[in-house]
């Protein structure tokens, strides 16, 4: 059956892979699964159409047969559940990478988002000065915790698997704002994942069909 996601029409980061449908092109990729793309508009997510496929309104959504997902967590580990190439064999192995997805999500990916609302969203609010720092500071926490953990290995626990995915391109949102250079071992962690063969596909995908028009919103 055929896999079709959904994407931006016209993504934010203009094709930078920042936009969520990259996890799951890059995931896919890993899994050698062919996959069609439906583009969506930002007035077309909010639509009866696309909320029967992601009740909150955004993208990616996953769709295989009379299979729907939503959410880049569940997305990518239905994948890696199903076809080789993004879990460990090994039964506590595995566990441990479902783990490290768990902590991308969970830990590390909101206080990101929460630096990322206080640098764009609200940059001309007469507290951002006051409050910008100390977002910045809960995410250096958290990367100076997880670079600690890394420490000198390529990888988080072995092998790439779903959880350096996932952890990966969450750490990806934290380049624009020059956090993630303050940590080089991270730094250099995510340049490793974005010179995989499986993610260099993705994100020329991506950038094919955003790179050359202008971000919205």
């Amino acid at each position: 059956m055929t896999i079709t996601i959904t994407a931006f029409e016209r993504s934010p980061d203009g094709g930078k892979g920042l936009a969520r449908d990259t996890r799951v092109r890059w995931a896919l990729e890993e899994v050698g699964q062919p996959y069609e793309v439906r583009f969506v508009s930002f007035r077309a997510m909010k639509e009866p159409a696309h909320l029967a496929l992601h009740p909150f309104g955004q993208i990616p959504t996953y769709e295989e047969g009379d299979l729907a997902l939503f959410e880049t967590g569940s997305i990518v580990l239905h994948l890696a559940q199903r076809h080789a190439g993004l879990l460990p064999d090994d039964a506590r192995a595995r566990a441990r990478a479902i783990t490290w997805m768990f902590a991308a999500v969970n830990t590390i990916e909101p206080p990101i988002l929460e630096l990322v609302t206080a640098r764009i969203l609200e940059r001309d609010k007469p507290w951002s000065a006051e409050r910008l720092p100390l977002v910045e500071d809960r995410v250096r926490e958290r990367l100076g915790q997880l670079s600690v953990r890394l420490g000198d290995a390529d990888w988080l626990d072995g092998a790439f698997s779903a959880g350096d995915l996932m952890m990966a391109s969450v750490l990806l949102r934290t380049r624009p704002s020059g956090i993630l250079d303050e940590f080089p071992k991270l730094a250099a962690y995510v340049a490793r994942g974005e010179a995989r063969p499986a993610y260099e596909r993705a994100f020329a995908a991506q950038f094919a069909v955003n790179g050359s028009k202008p971000p919205t919103g």
